[in-house]
């Protein structure tokens, strides 16, 4: 795929769309963002800026906006697609929410494409789609299925964009089913910076450390993993990013595909935590408290198709992706707008 191409960035503004934005723009793409702040803020694109030494054009608008979206597009060449509600407990209790943003907004975000004739998608998927795994490391043939609200409407997305590319072979779809992102960019100018109680692991370790939080909840200490906790692939959001890049240049034929980005390594909360006091310095207080509705007890990959398909695979271990949350928490205690 041409690199000289303008791509049209849904939720572009959030902790995995501005790192991939720095990447997009260190490698010549244009970037239009468009997002409408749910979960993120403006500071954080002037920071890419900053970064990169490069224009963002943005959009502030939201994702069940057809009219909008279908205006904002106009001239672009490809769409990377962020913009989504993403907390598994939230889904729970907000089920027609996450429907409503997550599967409704997807559908007008298409159906503007469509109308703009661009074909060319990159999706933000989630390892929530297989569920409670039957084996591991999970590969893209596992079975899928889903254990909450939020992975349901991801799968539910990926049956769409299934369908589509069926109808229309003019499509090229590339699914990205993401395991955990966590660190921050080198430069400790962005990372992640929840609103209210981080959803995630990482910055609530982080948040811990740093001392605007007392102690870290530890959903359930009785899974049958090596210290009881649960186990997750975690995967440094800059290697996130490139696989998204990569994911676009692949994008040069009619194709639908999955393709799982993740390390193949499973570590569990407790090794996150004592993981970042090596990298801080600081006690991470910590309480084990109930299991969460939802929740699994391991997940991790089998990048090897990402291998395959994309040339790609993780270059981060978990050393560095606490090192570097570390530095952005460090740099900005208070996040963006305080720092």
């Amino acid at each position: 795929m041409n690199r000289l191409l303008r791509v049209f960035v849904t939720g572009g503004a959030g902790y995995i769309g501005t790192h991939t934005c720095v990447e997009l723009l260190n490698a010549g793409y244009e970037v239009v963002v468009y997002d409408n702040f749910s979960n993120s803020n403006a500071e954080a694109l002037k920071r890419v800026e900053k970064i990169t030494g490069k224009k963002v054009s943005l959009i502030l608008g939201d994702i069940r906006d057809e009219a909008l979206m279908t205006e904002s597009m106009s001239g672009c060449d490809a769409v990377i697609h962020f913009a989504g509600l993403k907390a598994v407990g939230e889904s729970v209790e907000k089920p027609l929410e996450y429907y409503d943003n997550n599967v409704q907004g997807t559908l007008c975000l298409l159906r503007a494409m469509e109308a703009n004739s661009i074909h060319s998608l990159v999706f933000s998927s989630s390892a929530t789609v297989y569920g409670d795994p039957e084996y591991l490391p999970l590969n893209e043939s596992h079975p899928l299925r889903t254990t909450n609200p939020y992975g349901t409407t991801k799968l539910v997305i990926e049956g769409i964009l299934r369908d589509l590319y069926r109808s229309n072979p003019l499509w090229k779809i590339m699914i990205l089913r993401y395991f955990n992102p966590v660190g921050a960019h080198k430069s400790g100018l962005i990372g992640e910076d929840p609103q209210g109680i981080p959803n995630n692991l990482m910055p609530f370790v982080a948040q811990v450390a740093i001392g605007r939080r007392e102690a870290l909840n530890v959903f359930g200490g009785d899974y049958p993993t090596h210290d009881g906790t649960g186990v997750r692939d975690y995967i440094h959001v800059v290697d996130l990013a490139v696989g998204h890049i990569k994911a676009l240049e692949a994008l040069e034929s009619p194709q639908c595909r999955a393709v799982n980005l993740g390390t193949g390594i499973g570590y569990s909360v407790l090794d996150v935590v004592n993981a970042f006091v090596q990298a801080s310095g600081k006690s991470i207080p910590y309480v084990i408290a109930p299991r969460r509705e939802g929740d699994i007890a391991a997940c991790y990959a089998d990048p090897s198709y990402a291998r395959e398909i994309l040339g790609w695979s993780a270059s981060y271990n978990l050393a560095d992706m606490c090192r570097d949350t570390w530095y952005f928490q460090s740099k900005n205690p208070e996040g963006y707008l305080l720092s």
